[in-house]
C-alpha cells in the first residue's frame, strides 16, 4: 500500500521508536526510514524514548480511539506544516522548522505520520497478536489483514495453533 510521505515513512518511523530498546535503536529507525538525523545527545535520546512512550498507545488502541490520541500528539507536537524546496528536492510538506532540533522534527514527524495514517486507514497500525510480543507495526501490505509485527511471530502462532488441532484431533 502507498501512503503520502507523513502516512508512510513517519508512520514507520514511530513504530521503530515505540520498538526501539535504546539510542542507537531509536536513531538507527529514523535513519532507515529517511529522516536525516546523524545523531542523538543522551538527554535527546531520552526526550525521544519518553515521547515514544506517549506513540505506544496510539498503536494498541482500537482504530476508533486513535483520533483523539492522535490529536493529543499533534497539540503537544505544536505541528505547523509548511512546504519547503531544501536539498533540490521538489515542494513539500514539513511539519517542524529545520532549526527544531531532533526531538522537535521527531515529534512533529511521527505526530503527523500518524495522523495521515489514521485518517486514511485506521486499521493499518497495531501490535504484535503473538501472545507475549509486544512488537508495534505498521501493516503496509497489499491487503491490509496483517496481525503480526513479522513472519517469524506470525509462523509460531500457526504452528502452535496445528499442533494443539493434531492433539485434539
Amino acid at each position: 500500500m502507498h501512503f503520502n510521505p507523513y502516512g508512510g515513512p513517519a508512520a514507520l518511523v514511530a513504530a521503530d521508536l515505540v520498538n526501539a530498546g535504546s539510542a542507537s535503536e531509536l536513531l538507527a529507525g529514523m535513519v532507515r526510514n529517511g529522516m536525516a538525523i546523524k545523531a542523538l545527545t543522551d538527554g535527546e535520546a531520552a526526550l525521544i524514548g519518553a515521547w515514544a512512550g506517549r506513540l505506544r498507545p496510539v498503536f494498541a488502541a482500537e482504530a476508533a480511539a486513535r483520533p483523539e490520541l492522535v490529536n493529543e500528539l499533534l497539540a503537544d507536537a505544536a505541528c505547523r506544516p509548511y512546504i519547503t524546496t531544501h536539498d533540490g528536492k521538489p515542494p513539500h510538506l514539513h511539519y517542524s522548522a529545520e532549526d527544531a532540533g531532533p526531538v522537535g522534527r521527531v515529534r512533529a514527524y511521527t505526530a503527523g505520520g500518524l495522523a495521515h495514517l489514521v485518517c486514511e486507514a485506521p486499521d493499518r497500525l497495531g501490535i504484535c497478536s503473538r501472545e507475549g510480543c509486544e512488537t508495534a507495526y505498521v501493516d503496509t501490505s497489499r491487503n491490509g489483514r496483517r496481525r503480526f509485527c513479522s513472519t517469524r511471530c506470525a509462523t509460531r502462532v500457526h504452528v502452535a495453533e496445528h499442533r494443539a488441532r493434531q492433539v485434539s484431533a
